[in-house]
């Protein structure tokens, strides 16, 4: 099947009520037949972000409350069979992957099992980190029991999350980031896809960079669109909000899963 095949699939699995959405996801992982966002790895763009930009990341590591040495945690939403929270965990990261299928953590779990040793610990004195797969809804909070302390997070990581979901989701997409992410806390956004046109619909929907800085600098607010161009209007949305995040790095990746060649960005985000 072609990618504009896969595409037109898609949108009519997804079409109808929007209150279905999350259901909609898990019945494709129930089925087991059909993914046509798996691509088998974590995406290249990660791999490369994690081993060579520490001048933005940092390390592993962070200090408690009471000044003693832990790992950090990361949260990947939407984590698919878990290659890229098993990636962090390589890193040295205790990693959380979160999905709203039970059948799609159980292929995490599957995965991890089978072919854990494609990611090998990238530090040896830093060791791997723990990894942890969940059943939630990212919008809710139940799956939060699952990280020690507030549930606040060291670093998030979002591919395809934010492209599976409707525009309608965006104001509370963001404002959770914000609220999920640690004071110090950075978020990895691989911006895709970026040069589709809006108009087509999804999923995957549009995401040109345009999108991210207008909701992360105004998490939870509803911002206006053009109708004719499907983007997201400019200069028109006041000042930012007190739970804006902001942009620290951006950059087109040397390397990054084919469908996304030239088009990808990687962004970085923090408090």
């Amino acid at each position: 099947m072609t990618f504009q095949e896969d595409r037109a699939r898609l949108m009519a699995h997804f079409a109808g009520d929007l209150s279905k959405h999350q259901n909609k996801w898990s019945d494709l992982w129930d089925k087991g037949d059909w993914l046509p966002w798996d691509r088998g790895m974590p995406n290249p763009a990660l791999v490369d972000t994690l081993a060579d930009r520490q001048d933005v990341l940092g390390s592993c590591w962070t200090e408690d409350a009471l000044g003693k040495e832990r790992r950090k945690r990361a949260l990947v939403p939407g984590c698919g069979k878990g290659y890229d929270v098993l990636l962090l965990s390589s890193f040295g990261y205790d990693a959380f992957g979160l999905e709203v299928s039970g059948t799609a953590v159980k292929r995490c779990y599957e995965e991890q099992e089978t072919y854990g040793d494609k990611y090998p610990v990238r530090d040896e004195s830093a060791g791997a980190g723990k990894v942890t797969f969940m059943v939630g809804d990212f919008f809710g909070t139940d799956w939060m029991k699952n990280i020690e302390g507030d549930g606040k997070v060291d670093l998030i990581y979002d591919y395809t999350f934010l492209s599976a979901l409707p525009p309608s989701f965006r104001p509370d997409w963001a404002l959770r980031m914000s609220q999920l992410l640690a004071f110090e806390g950075r978020l990895i956004c691989i911006e895709f896809p970026s040069a589709k046109d809006p108009k087509i619909g999804g999923p995957p929907y549009a995401l040109p960079p345009p999108v991210y800085l207008a909701h992360f600098s105004h998490p939870g607010k509803e911002l206006p669109y053009d109708e004719e161009t499907g983007h997201v209007k400019e200069g028109v949305s006041g000042p930012d909000s007190p739970a804006a995040l902001k942009r620290i790095a951006h950059w087109q990746p040397a390397r990054t899963h084919k469908i996304g060649e030239g088009t990808d960005w990687v962004s970085v985000w923090q408090h």
